[in-house]
């Protein structure tokens, strides 16, 4: 072997060493990155449980140690931690970070800070020095009530069917105000227009509420969503802001959903959900209402909701609150509800030190001349339906029944 042969063959060693080098470094890289998501992804997808309509029937049922702990770690955690018994999403998350090793909880991974952050308990008690005033009595003991009975409901029940999604996506419909440290799960149907004009009016984006368009509050961007900051942002933000939701009985938000959606024009929701609507639901459609699915029935949209094999997806204006704001893994400081909308509005805005000035606006968003939904104006929706039907409505909102202590509806 000349030279030559002998430099071209150590230059070739050389090269595929480097590479090799290159190779495993870009893999060990890999592995511990993957490790960190795994975890994060395995503190989501732990089991929490919540009943069916079945079991609920039968019988009322609980266990005493939270999904993912055996009865011996729960017995470390619970004599350490405040949290052991109220957040399992904190039980949960302190004993897989119990399980890393001292090099993974040193690294660069997005979890190193975990351990000292967790979510605040379901009961934290609110600030109330700043109300003035003793009229609030009343508002603030309802309060405490809801509060406890989601606290009991969320710790009673527990569910085996594993909730396969990210942190970023449980805390997506969360609207952030740093300026007062508020937290908004928007529930649509519920207020929340009027509510984010509320929100901007906080942050010194505008300065009152009735100035604001439709258009801004929906279409603006203005106001920042808890998703668009990095995991630390959001739990931080969780663990010291005041959380509050705004709910609605289910049937009345259905229905108040199928009128403004589907009772007026509506370039998105008569193209796209309207006219697959209509093609599977309506026999014999003639061809202008499959052209622009307009004039959608009450009885179609349901046979639509209750499909399983839907022909378009969910929409928030009739997805369920327990998976639009996950009121049993995110614990909710304040709890408030349409039926009751303008006192624990106003209630709420003194909790958090609001301008004396600002007021929760009155004002009917759009379609201000028809009829509010009410529980009559339900009841003449509900007769287009049968009792089966009905009860199956029921059924699909359920959960947000119980949750909020609705009273079932008649079926």
């Amino acid at each position: 072997m000349n030279l030559r042969q002998v430099f071209v063959s150590v230059l070739m060693f050389g090269v595929a060493g480097l590479l090799l080098f290159m190779y495993l470094q870009v893999w060990i890289e890999e592995q511990h990155t993957e490790s960190g998501e795994k975890l994060q992804q395995q503190i989501i997808n732990q089991d929490f449980t919540l009943p069916t309509p079945g079991m609920l029937r039968r019988a009322a049922w609980s266990r005493s140690t939270p999904p993912g702990l055996s009865k011996h770690e729960m017995a470390i955690f619970g004599g350490r931690h405040w949290w052991s018994k109220a957040d399992p999403f904190g039980v949960v998350a302190a004993s897989l970070v119990s399980q890393l090793s001292d090099q993974q909880k040193m690294s660069k991974s997005p979890l190193r800070w975990l351990k000292g952050v967790y979510l605040p308990p379901a009961l934290h008690p609110l600030n109330k020095t700043l109300v003035k005033g003793g009229k609030w009595k009343d508002v603030d003991s309802t309060q405490e009530k809801r509060r406890s009975f989601l606290h009991d409901f969320c710790k009673k029940y527990n569910s085996r069917k594993k909730l396969q999604t990210h942190l970023v996506h449980l805390v997506s419909r969360i609207y952030v105000e740093d300026r007062h440290k508020v937290l908004y799960c928007e529930v649509p149907k519920a207020g929340c227009s009027n509510w984010k004009r509320v929100l901007m009016v906080l942050n010194g984006l505008a300065t009152s509420a009735h100035n604001i368009s439709h258009d801004d509050v929906h279409y603006g961007k203005h106001l920042k969503k808890l998703d668009s900051y990095d995991l630390k942002g959001i739990y931080t933000r969780l663990n010291t802001y005041t959380k509050a939701i705004f709910v609605r009985d289910p049937m009345e938000r259905l229905v108040s959903a199928f009128r403004d959606k589907f009772e007026h024009p509506n370039s998105y929701y008569h193209p796209v959900f309207g006219k697959a609507i209509i093609k599977k639901y309506r026999h014999n459609a003639n061809e202008e209402a499959l052209k622009t699915g307009s004039g959608v029935k009450f009885k179609e949209f349901i046979q639509y909701l209750l499909d399983s094999h839907r022909p378009v997806g969910m929409d928030i204006h009739w997805e369920q609150v327990s998976k639009l704001c996950y009121p049993c893994l995110i614990n909710y400081d304040f709890i408030g509800k349409f039926e009751t909308l303008e006192e624990d509005a106003n209630y709420f805005l003194q909790l958090v030190d609001a301008p004396a000035e600002l007021k929760f606006p009155k004002f009917k968003d759009r379609h201000s001349s028809d009829e509010r939904t009410s529980a009559e104006v339900v009841r003449q929706y509900l007769k287009e339906l049968s009792k089966e039907e009905r009860q199956l409505i029921y059924d699909f909102y359920y959960l947000d029944y119980l949750m909020f202590n609705y009273t079932s509806p008649i079926v």
